[in-house]
């Protein structure tokens, strides 16, 4: 286990590790144990009762927070060439057809977030062994495959985010930048978990949300109650 700088074991002295927070007093006590001089991310990790290794039990889905991210999104568009000026328009950082492929296939990959036509997924699968182990490959459940692809890079920018559990069952996400304030963080987190609530896999049984916890950039984990 890595060892706790000094403002975080202080920062712990002040919280009830055996306790769940309800949601709004947990947010104030967030931002009020931010040590970080720097706007920090406010981030949510969810511990489901699912089993990864079953199709049924997979947990993923997209969501457009209230009040954004607050983080710059870098995104790529894969798309036909009457559709470049209106990604780029839209806030893209790149857009391109063939030529764009072959950029990536030459080795650059300076985006946070790809989005592709269907019509361009054919030719992506070329770059696909590139993309896909940076989790940077188009999917139509992460709504990054879209004909509209103005449309999805507005709400990309807008802060739209995806979460998906990893294979030990956990979600961690972001909900936000402490500079937000109490009342829209917490907003955005009361949206981000019933999303996550609303996208309960049918083969998940029993409790489906076992602990949560929120803590903001270097801060303390500060679990919360959510219910099932």
């Amino acid at each position: 286990m890595a060892k706790q700088s000094k403002a975080l074991r202080a920062a712990y002295e002040k919280i009830d590790t055996e306790k769940a927070y309800p949601l709004k007093e947990a947010v104030k006590m967030m931002i009020d144990l931010k040590s970080v001089t720097f706007d920090a991310t406010a981030e949510l990790h969810m511990n489901l009762g699912i089993d990864p290794k079953h199709a049924d039990q997979q947990v993923r889905t997209t969501i457009s927070l209230p009040h954004g991210t607050g983080k710059i999104v870098r995104i790529a568009v894969f798309c036909e060439d009457d559709k470049i000026k209106a990604a780029k328009a839209a806030g893209a950082i790149e857009a391109g057809d063939e030529s764009l492929i072959e950029k990536v296939a030459k080795g650059w990959s300076d985006f946070d977030v790809a989005v592709a036509t269907p019509g361009m997924m054919k030719s992506m699968a070329k770059i696909a062994r590139v993309l896909g182990p940076k989790g940077l490959m188009p999917n139509p459940k992460a709504g990054t495959v879209s004909p509209d692809v103005e449309k999805t890079v507005k709400e990309l920018v807008g802060g739209r985010i995806e979460f998906r559990n990893d294979k030990a069952g956990i979600i961690h996400t972001i909900f936000g930048k402490t500079s937000f304030g109490e009342a829209s963080l917490l907003e955005n987190l009361q949206t981000l978990i019933t999303a996550i609530q609303n996208a309960k896999p049918a083969g998940a049984k029993g409790t489906y949300i076992k602990s949560a916890s929120i803590n903001c950039t270097m801060g303390p984990g500060i679990s919360i109650s959510v219910g099932d």
